[in-house]
């Protein structure tokens, strides 16, 4: 599909990965991008940056209206469907959660077919494969989902239902469809919503704060950590390519351990504070493991995609975002 001159609408648009592929879709030339939020985990502050472009049309909706869904993709080319709960918000409403992840895709794909989209782009997770076996991990591993946490398990389990209606609408009503299986997103625009990306986030207020960064257990614990931009650079190679009724790991091949990101935080912030070592034993986490490493040939091999951004340039990235919002907000006039 030719991206220039096309209309797109972003399901979570006003989201960490909604707005950066609004921001590439708009760098490749796109007529029209539909940015479809209905702010309950972000708001139109995220995407204020490129809300100035003509291009860009913002519109408050929710993937659980379908009316909603028929009026926003008029006439649009492809949909990304990003909208949806991570594991922490799922487990705190776990009724809306699972509504939003299973009955509002099949919104989105029930929209898209009464319309005449001709493609969508969903997003899944490499939580599809729960505590996978050592060795790389390609896309035809099975899941593991016995030892997952129930909040865990219960998103794996709504992202293979995505992947699955990918394939269904594929097959059956001629809509092309992709699914990405992102591992750790972090980057620009960061909430605090990712059980994994939350352990940058968190640390980085504690550092602001005076306070020691904690690093769990003994700190071995590894992530595939991804730089938001090279997945909404998938998301975009996703929709303009021909390729249909396939899922792909959006990774960058390479594990870091929770110690490595303290390293790294403590390192770009210029903290003379020691981290701690602490158990957690009350928080909602997934994938515990040392060992981790996502194969990306597949994407590689038919999208020509790529990662591009290592973690120490993420990471600088990241909190150079965010010192800058903190100045932001500290010059704002008190209410």
């Amino acid at each position: 599909m030719e991206i220039s001159q096309g209309k797109f609408v972003v399901t979570g648009g006003a989201s960490l990965i909604g707005s950066h592929v609004a921001e590439q879709l708009l760098q490749r030339g796109a007529r029209e991008v539909v940015l479809l939020d209905n702010y309950a985990l972000g708001s139109p502050d995220t995407v204020k940056d490129i809300l100035g472009d003509p291009r860009v049309k913002l519109v408050r909706g929710d993937i659980l209206r379908i009316n909603e869904l028929y009026d926003t993709f008029e006439g649009a080319d492809g949909v990304f469907a990003i909208a949806g709960f991570l594991t922490l918000p799922l487990s705190q409403n776990p009724s809306l959660g699972l509504a939003v992840n299973v009955e509002g895709q099949v919104n989105i794909f029930e929209a898209c077919r009464y319309r005449g989209v001709k493609k969508v782009v969903f997003s899944s997770s490499v939580a599809v494969y729960g505590d996978p076996s050592p060795g790389l991990i390609e896309e035809t591993a099975p899941a593991n989902l016995a030892t997952f946490q129930p909040a865990a398990a219960l998103y794996s389990c709504t992202k293979m239902i995505g992947e699955n209606l990918c394939k269904l609408y594929s097959a059956r009503h001629e809509i092309q469809a992709i699914a990405l299986r992102y591992s750790t997103v972090y980057g620009e625009r960061q909430h605090y919503r990712g059980v994994n990306a939350l352990y940058i986030m968190e640390n980085y207020d504690r550092i602001k704060r005076g306070e020691a960064p904690v690093i769990p257990d003994d700190g071995s614990e590894v992530h595939d950590y991804i730089h938001v931009s090279d997945v909404a650079r998938a998301n975009v190679m996703a929709m303009a390519s021909e390729v249909t009724g396939e899922s792909f790991n959006v990774a960058t091949g390479s594990s870091v351990s929770l110690n490595r990101i303290v390293e790294l935080l403590v390192k770009v912030t210029g903290t003379k504070l020691k981290p701690v070592h602490k158990a957690n034993t009350s928080a909602v986490r997934a994938s515990i493991t040392s060992q981790l490493d996502f194969s990306v040939a597949k994407i590689e091999k038919l999208l020509g995609w790529k990662p591009e951004v290592s973690i120490e340039e993420g990471i600088r990235r990241l909190i150079a975002w965010r010192e800058r919002e903190d100045a932001v907000q500290s010059h704002k006039p008190a209410a």
